[in-house]
């Protein structure tokens, strides 16, 4: 019975919220709840909420506070250098841009955290692909994808959760799956490519002339074709199908007409006069970032305590008067809210999944359906499961509930523990596009996408990508 309403509840939650009959945080908390009713535990509901949301609370400061820091980092002008040098580098291609997107986020993924990574991605990407008319999906679903591979860095976390739950070596896990992570991390670059060329021949190409460097840049727009809509934004962009001519770009507010010339401040997104500029504190800022993200990897301090620390610091040094740091707190305060309300919802949804025993249930029916034919497969089997499991429940739950069973499994057959582990990361491409994992609000939230169409984008061509790694895994031996 908790099997199936485990399997009942995320199933209408995730139609729900694809086909956006509720909002997000309404789903996450209303069907839970309902859900826990129909299982006869509604009397347990608050001990459940108050369990999962004492879980998650370290989460969602971590968040509150990072926000607010990369969001005065981006106020004072520390991101502005990374803008333009992504503009010339893509010169204003969306292909050049969406693979630009898949690098970025994969170069910054390396500091373990997804919730840095998305901040940093969106804030660097979202004017860009505000201003081409880019589906803002796309950069959601490559950058997800991106960070997923890179998640299986030992200090990301699944690689020291499959350590510990089987008690083997974290190096002796990672260090063999590094061809296979490395094509799955080839193919989301493939996938960028293959995206950005669709995105290119749907809003055309605007290319920068060369020689351009220092003042306000020109961009000239090249040959268009048809219509579209940035898929995720809402925001109709249209293109002529002559050289030379195009319709609005995205955010521009006015036409550009044949041989037209559309100034870089405006295709950049981030004004360059704007009151918050700190440009004397430009070393300062960037050396503090670099200092926290260091301190993070290194884990000094746990990171929601980082966060608070240089947020504070931050706000003091850049914004020196109390009315300023109002201000900058303001202005972030949607942002924070969203994020922080979504992770204190989805406590709810992951309250009610391990106190009633829906998801040990779910797992432990999954596991029993593998038959007894696939024994010597386990490894494989595992792989695969890891993608609907990862998915559907947190890591720590498969990790340190699933995976044992798996691993007993297996090696009554004689499959090393180590190939189930190195197996159990396959599904994390996929995993960090779940409505269980707080960084992806972050992600749909600041590049201002709703969370069903990432949902409905990404998790195709997340899932590709995950096989893609298993296939590589089995063909180097690894798995």
């Amino acid at each position: 019975m908790l099997t199936f309403l485990g399997f009942a509840m995320i199933a209408t939650f995730l139609v729900l919220i694809m086909l956006k009959k509720m909002s997000p945080i309404a789903a996450l908390v209303l069907i839970p709840a309902l859900f826990c009713v129909f299982a006869g535990k509604g009397a347990h509901l608050g001990d459940y909420v108050i369990d999962g949301v004492g879980k998650l609370a370290p989460t969602a400061a971590m968040l509150m506070f990072a926000i607010v820091y990369f969001g005065v980092m981006i106020d004072v002008g520390l991101f502005d250098p990374i803008v333009k040098g992504i503009l010339r580098f893509c010169k204003a291609d969306p292909m050049r841009v969406v693979v630009g997107t898949a690098v970025l986020a994969a170069i910054v993924s390396l500091d373990g955290d997804g919730s840095t990574t998305f901040m940093i991605t969106v804030s660097a990407m979202y004017p860009l692909y505000k201003r081409l008319g880019l589906s803002l999906v796309v950069m959601t679903g490559v950058a997800a994808t991106a960070n997923g591979v890179m998640n299986t860095l030992p200090w990301g976390g699944p690689t020291a959760r499959a350590a510990t739950a089987l008690k083997l070596d974290a190096a002796d896990i990672f260090v063999p799956m590094i061809p296979a992570l490395a094509v799955g991390l080839l193919s989301v670059f493939v996938l960028a490519y293959v995206l950005g060329l669709r995105e290119r021949r749907r809003v055309g190409t605007l290319v920068l002339p060369s020689g351009a460097d220092e003042e306000p840049e020109l961009i000239t727009v090249g040959a268009g074709t048809g219509t579209g809509t940035a898929a995720g934004d809402g925001t109709a962009v249209a293109t002529a199908a002559g050289a030379g001519t195009a319709g609005p770009a995205a955010g521009s507010g006015a036409p550009a007409s044949g041989g037209d010339a559309v100034e870089e401040e405006g295709f950049q997104g981030l004004d360059p006069q704007r009151a918050t500029l700190r440009p004397r504190l430009y070393w300062f800022n960037a050396g503090l970032t670099v200092a926290l993200l260091t301190a993070m990897i290194m884990e000094l301090l746990p990171i929601p305590v980082l966060f608070l620390l240089g947020a504070a610091l931050a706000l003091t040094v850049n914004f020196p008067h109390m009315p300023d740091q109002k201000a900058r707190i303001a202005a972030h305060a949607d942002n924070v809210l969203n994020v922080a309300g979504m992770v204190f919802a989805a406590a709810v949804f992951t309250g009610v999944l391990s106190g009633t025993g829906m998801v040990k249930h779910m797992a432990d029916w999954l596991v029993g359906a593998i038959p007894e034919g696939m024994g010597p497969h386990m490894a494989l089997v595992t792989g695969l499961l890891s993608l609907p499991l990862t998915y559907f429940m947190s890591n720590d739950g498969f990790y340190f509930g699933v995976l044992p069973v798996l691993a007993e499994a297996g090696a009554a057959h004689g499959v090393s523990p180590l190939e189930i582990a190195r197996a159990s990361l396959v599904g994390q491409a996929l995993h960090m596009s779940s409505p269980l994992v707080p960084a992806v609000y972050v992600l749909v939230g600041m590049a201002e996408v709703e969370f069903g169409d990432h949902t409905r984008f990404t998790v195709k061509w997340a899932a590709l990508t995950c096989l893609v790694v298993l296939a590589a895994g089995m063909v180097f031996g690894i798995i």
